[in-house]
C-alpha cells in the first residue's frame, strides 16, 4: 500500500493537479512516525511512509494548508473523513484546495504496547464520508462495543465517578496536546491562551483547575466531536479523555434518534392532512356544483323542500372534512421533544 500510495502522489505531482502532498514520516524510531509535507517525488521515495503507526488524523492540518497557495494532497483514513467532513461543515477548510484520496485502514497499533489503538478496537466505521480518488475498497459503517466503557461509568454512584475522574485528571500536566491535535479543536483565539483568563498555558494551580480545564473542553466539542480518539491518542499521561466526549455522543445520538421518530411522527400526520385538504377541496367542489344546481333550481321555481334538501347535504360533506382535520391536528405536544 505504501508503495502505491507514493505513486500516484507522485503522478498528481507530475500532472499539476497538487503542488504539495501531506502524508507521514518516520521519526527516529519505525513506530515514531509524524504528519510531514512533500513538495517532491525524490522528497516521497525517501521519507513518506505508510504503515501500522500512522494514526494521526490529518484533516485539522488542512485548516492551515488549505489557506497556502496551490492545492495540497492528503490521505485520509476512514475515521479521519469524518473529522474532515465536520471542518467543512463549519467553513474552516477550504474544500477546492484540497485533493483527498481514501485510503483503507485495518487499524493502527499503539506504539508502546504494539496492541491495536482502543479507538481502532472500537471502530465505528470503515466507510470514507469524503474523498476525490479511493484506493482500495471501500467499507461499511459498523457494529461496535465503543460505549461499554461509558456505560460502566453510569452505572457507578456519583462520588464513585467522581473519584474515578479526579484520579484521571489529577495526572493532567496542561500540555495542551489534547486540544492542539483535535480537529473540533479549531478556534483561532482559545480562552485558555488568553493571559487575562488566569488559566492560560500553566500546569493547574488546583483540582479545580484540572477538572475544568478538560470539562469545559469537552463541553466546547459536544456535537462536534467524531470520536476520533486524538485526544487519549497524544496525552503523555494516558487520560483516556475520550469517554467525556463519548458520553456527550451517546447522549446526543440518544436524542436524536428519538427526535427522528417524532419527526417521522409528524411527516406521517403532515400526509394525512393534506389528504384530508384535498378531500376537503373536492367538498368545496361538490358544494359549488350543488349551488349552481340550486341557483337553476330557484329560476324554475321548484318547491322549497328541495333547495333545504341540498343545502343540508352541502353543509353536511363540509363538516366531515373539517373533522377530519381536526382529528389528524389533535397532536399531544408531550409526545413532541424536539430539544
Amino acid at each position: 500500500m505504501q508503495e502505491q500510495l507514493i505513486n500516484r502522489a507522485c503522478e498528481l505531482l507530475a500532472d499539476g493537479t497538487v503542488k504539495r502532498v501531506f502524508g507521514w514520516k518516520k521519526g527516529l524510531f519505525d513506530s515514531d512516525i509524524t504528519p510531514a509535507e512533500f513538495s517532491s517525488a525524490e522528497e516521497l521515495k525517501k521519507d513518506f511512509v505508510f504503515n501500522d503507526y500512522c494514526g494521526a488524523n490529518m484533516s485539522k492540518y488542512m485548516i492551515a494548508e488549505s489557506r497556502k497557495e496551490g492545492r495540497i494532497l492528503t490521505f485520509l483514513k476512514p475515521c479521519d473523513t469524518y473529522s474532515f467532513n465536520q471542518l467543512l461543515k463549519e467553513h474552516r477548510i477550504i474544500r477546492e484546495n484540497v485533493y483527498v484520496i481514501g485510503v483503507p485502514c485495518d487499524g493502527m497499533k499503539n506504539p508502546e504496547t504494539e496492541a491495536r489503538a482502543e479507538r481502532c478496537e472500537n471502530c465505528k466505521s470503515k466507510k470514507h464520508v469524503v474523498y476525490d480518488e479511493l484506493i482500495g475498497e471501500e467499507g461499511e459503517e459498523q457494529e461496535s462495543n465503543r460505549f461499554a466503557l461509558v456505560k460502566k461509568l453510569e452505572a457507578m454512584t456519583a462520588s464513585e465517578r467522581f473519584e474515578f475522574w479526579r484520579g484521571e485528571l489529577s495526572r493532567c500536566i496542561r500540555c495542551n496536546a489534547c486540544r492542539n491535535v483535535c480537529p473540533a479543536c479549531s478556534c483561532e483565539n482559545c480562552v485558555f491562551d488568553n493571559p487575562n483568563s488566569g488559566i492560560a498555558q500553566k500546569a493547574a494551580a488546583d483540582s479545580f483547575e484540572e477538572n475544568m480545564f478538560h470539562i469545559i473542553r469537552a463541553f466546547h466539542v459536544a456535537g462536534r466531536c467524531t470520536d476520533c480518539g486524538e485526544c487519549s491518542r497524544v496525552c503523555p499521561q494516558h487520560i483516556p479523555l475520550h469517554l467525556l466526549n463519548r458520553k456527550f455522543i451517546k447522549d446526543i445520538d440518544g436524542k436524536i434518534s428519538t427526535n427522528k421518530s417524532n419527526i417521522s411522527k409528524v411527516e406521517q400526520t403532515a400526509s394525512e392532512i393534506n389528504s384530508t385538504v384535498s378531500n376537503l377541496s373536492g367538498s368545496f367542489s361538490k358544494l359549488q356544483q350543488n349551488v349552481n344546481g340550486l341557483t337553476s333550481t330557484v329560476a324554475g321555481k321548484v318547491d322549497s323542500s328541495d333547495i333545504s334538501s341540498i343545502i343540508q347535504q352541502s353543509s353536511k360533506d363540509i363538516q366531515i372534512g373539517f373533522n377530519g382535520i381536526n382529528d389528524r391536528i389533535n397532536i399531544n405536544p408531550t409526545s413532541m421533544d424536539f430539544r
